[in-house]
């Protein structure tokens, strides 16, 4: 019990409910403190996002040339694939579906905020996608300079990077959630919205359940062998994710499940499962997705662009692979883009992060059992390579090591 307390998911529920109460009884001179609040903590959050791309893109690219090789780069291509893929679903979905969901833009009969006490403005340094490009280019630069001093910098870098989330961003989090919900409930937008993200988060979890069946009915047409050989294996890691809402937590569960199955090689088992519970994250993006197109219309009238949708996907594939480790780590790293490509402004993100973290065990599960599908196909692939370079001297301390997502 005093673990679900501490939990940063009852905290953000917490939050809201606390948040959305006081909205309904605040006065303007509350509001006035609240809308403060909520400025001065959402700059420093924002301040933080260029921090993140920083500390986490560049060493996650630096990580991998101590793991460079044929079988790396196709489970990276392949994790890649399975996430954008899902993510592209999502988006197909969302235009399907969101449209008929009664969702009724409320920003023009809104009640107006009351003006800060007073502004304080924390700019970041660089731009978002200037600290994008710029972590790409570190990176790469460590890997083909083979520095081994610029990537322990990195390391330290990206270690102190996480310190500052986990000290600041995190326990600050809950009341900037609360501000932003006790605004949104002043403004009189969340009293109509929020039973909708009930049905929403139906449409994601069925979903999410379509693209695992894809994704082994795809594995067992690459390997040749039968794809429910793995999956019926999967069940306790699908349902220690959902309780623990952590890929870290369900990783020995998961070798284990992928151990029984009689058609995955052992040895790409200790390669392939540690190394996608990282950096495949299939049902996470798919739930970002998904919700971002819905927070668009519930807050700015309108879903995104087509144009600007593919765009944030494929930027989203990249950045989730250097997400932090902390709960709903896959829409902090990527809430550069959300704020920059989708436009998003605090009272979107913050919904955007409170409604990802109530569902994020699901999208775990997801990532957790979709490995097993791209273990298969490593397995397929595995057989083709030659026997000078065996995957049984690949072990887990060969794997780029991303931080496990513990809400990925």
């Amino acid at each position: 019990m005093k673990k679900l307390f501490s939990s940063t998911i009852f905290k953000l529920i917490i939050a809201v409910i606390i948040g959305i109460l006081l909205g309904f009884v605040a006065n303007e001179g509350f509001m006035n403190f609240v809308v403060t609040v909520k400025c001065i903590l959402g700059q420093l959050i924002f301040f933080m996002v260029t921090l993140i791309i920083l500390g986490f893109v560049s060493y996650s690219i630096a990580k991998m040339k101590d793991n460079a090789s044929k079988m790396l780069s196709l489970a990276l291509i392949i994790a890649y694939l399975s996430s954008i893929g899902a993510a592209f679903f999502a988006m197909v979905s969302g235009y399907t579906l969101i449209p008929h969901l009664s969702i009724e833009p409320v920003k023009e009969t809104l009640r107006q905020l009351p003006e800060l006490i007073f502004r304080l403005d924390i700019p970041p340094v660089v731009s978002v996608m200037t600290a994008l490009v710029l972590a790409i280019m570190i990176g790469l630069a460590t890997v083909w300079t083979k520095s081994e001093v610029f990537e322990n910098l990195l390391d330290n870098f990206q270690k102190m990077v996480l310190l500052l989330i986990n000290r600041i961003l995190i326990p600050i989090l809950p009341f900037f959630i609360a501000a932003n919900f006790c605004a949104l409930s002043y403004e009189g937008a969340i009293t109509k919205q929020l039973p909708v993200f009930l049905g929403v988060m139906v449409i994601v979890i069925i979903s999410q359940f379509v693209w695992l069946s894809f994704l082994y009915v795809l594995a067992g047409a690459i390997s040749k062998k039968n794809p429910w050989q793995v999956l019926k294996y999967y069940g306790p890691a699908y349902l220690t994710a959902v309780g623990t809402m952590s890929s870290a937590a369900t990783l020995a569960v998961a070798l284990k499940c992928a151990k029984k199955s009689p058609v995955l090689k052992d040895d790409v088992i200790d390669f392939a499962v540690p190394l996608f519970s990282n950096i495949h994250l299939c049902g996470s993006i798919l739930t970002e997705v998904f919700f971002v197109m819905t927070v668009s219309l519930m807050l700015y009238g309108s879903l995104p662009s087509l144009t600007v949708m593919i765009l944030f996907i494929i930027l989203l594939g990249i950045f989730a692979i250097g997400a932090p480790g902390v709960p709903g780590g896959t829409v902090i790293a990527s809430l550069g883009i959300v704020i920059s490509v989708l436009g998003f402004d605090e009272a979107g993100t913050a919904l955007l992060l409170t409604i990802f973290a109530l569902q994020d065990s699901f999208g775990t599960a997801c990532n957790i059992t979709g490995d097993g599908a791209l273990t298969l196909i490593m397995t397929k692939a595995s057989s083709h390579r030659s026997t000078k370079h065996p995957l049984q001297h690949k072990t887990h301390k060969d794997t780029p090591d991303f931080h496990n997502k513990d809400y990925c």
